[in-house]
């Protein structure tokens, strides 16, 4: 086709994407192979290695978003993978874990309660996406997940196996089934849990290097005693849930006390001690909130 000066040049389809956009997607994509791979581990038998994938994986959640925002590469691209993700690492991964490890002795019941585990990963994160702009929430309600979020889901679920991995004897099957309908059913409840988003993460000078050490020292505790670990903080977060309830309540009230307090009438400035307060009918027009 010949040029012609009177068309204009035909536009790019595409524009070019900065790097930064990419990075959060590639830990992203990494985590999803973390999950993939626990899947293929815990068919082999290998259960350690499935569930430090399941570990791995859950790092590597807590870091994509982190990263994205630092480098300002969030993208609906990247909020929409990192969904999908979640959904494989912490719904499908762990539940088959389970299912490989011990469910399938209860034959079909295991395979309901693991796949019921799945389906409650699944509708937690949909509703997560489909409540995360709601204008109706309460300022405070940004500090809350409700219900467990799906990667402490699939870190708390595996607590029998971590138990077993520390010597203790396997609980029974139909246990172990219950537990999964358990921590599947705290997923996809109303139940308020603290996230810790809104605490400002900012440290004194004084405090960086305490920070550090506390932070490595804590990393070497995970590679050298995992289960033990993972154990102790799995029975914490299941304690710390009722706690988490009890703040949120609270808030509740007090936003409902300040709610019910009357405002008709504000008090007088003292910084103004000249001014004659207003009279009239333009004062009883005016309404309660401009006082």
């Amino acid at each position: 086709m010949s040029f012609h000066p009177e068309y204009p040049e035909r536009r790019r389809r595409f524009r070019p994407i900065p790097v930064r956009m990419l990075v959060p997607n590639f830990i992203t994509l990494l985590a999803i192979c973390a999950g993939l791979t626990a899947i293929r581990l815990s068919t082999e038998g290998r259960m350690e290695l499935a569930v430090a994938a399941i570990v791995f994986a859950a790092v590597l959640d807590g870091l994509d978003g982190r990263v994205a925002r630092m480098i300002k590469g969030q993208s609906k691209f990247g909020a929409e993978l990192d969904s999908l993700a979640d959904f494989v690492n912490f719904g499908v991964a762990p539940g088959l874990i389970l299912y490989f490890w011990q469910l399938n002795e209860l034959h079909n019941g295991g395979w309901i309660a693991a796949m019921v585990f799945a389906i409650s990963g699944g509708l937690r994160l949909a509703r997560f996406n489909a409540t995360m702009d709601d204008p109706n929430k309460p300022a405070f309600a940004a500090n809350y997940f409700t219900g467990v979020p799906a990667p402490a889901g699939a870190i708390t679920v595996l607590l029998p196996i971590y138990l077993a991995f520390l010597g203790l004897p396997k609980p029974p099957a139909v246990l172990t089934a219950l537990y999964t309908l358990l921590i599947a059913f705290l997923m996809v409840s109303r139940l308020p849990v603290f996230s810790g988003k809104t605490v400002r993460m900012r440290v004194p000078p004084e405090m960086v290097l305490p920070v550090i050490v506390s932070v490595i020292f804590f990393i070497a505790l995970l590679v050298s005693y995992p289960w033990y670990i993972l154990s102790a903080c799995t029975v914490m977060y299941l304690l710390s849930l009722p706690v988490g309830w009890k703040s949120y309540r609270d808030h509740e009230r007090r936003g409902a006390a300040q709610a019910a307090t009357p405002v008709d009438a504000a008090p007088v400035n003292p910084a103004t001690p000249f001014a004659s307060p207003a009279s009239g009918p333009e004062h009883d027009d005016r309404p309660a909130r401009l006082n």
